[in-house]
């Protein structure tokens, strides 16, 4: 036996159970989007400012010699080269 009036549930009452349903979802995937990002903004944003990118050649090549792609003979040679009068 059904405990609503009539003959059951009229075309409004599955309307608002739809429309409710839906927004439960969707206010439910914004919330974990939400989660999700702020949980990795932070730590992209913090390592980009860390490693600022090299401008000048001098730079560049002062950081090949630490991470050991060259060696000192040689980035003294090339610093020399980038020294010479005359170079841009």
């Amino acid at each position: 036996m059904m405990y609503w009036p009539g003959n059951g549930m009229n075309g409004w009452g599955y309307a608002f159970m739809t429309s409710s349903m839906l927004l439960f979802w969707a206010l439910m995937i914004i919330a974990i989007v939400l989660l999700v990002g702020r949980r990795g903004g932070p730590e992209t944003s913090n390592t980009q400012s860390k490693q600022p990118n090299p401008t000048t050649p001098e730079e560049i090549l002062a950081e090949r010699f630490a991470r050991g792609e060259i060696d000192d003979e040689e980035y003294h040679r090339r610093g020399a080269i980038l020294r010479e009068p005359g170079r841009p």
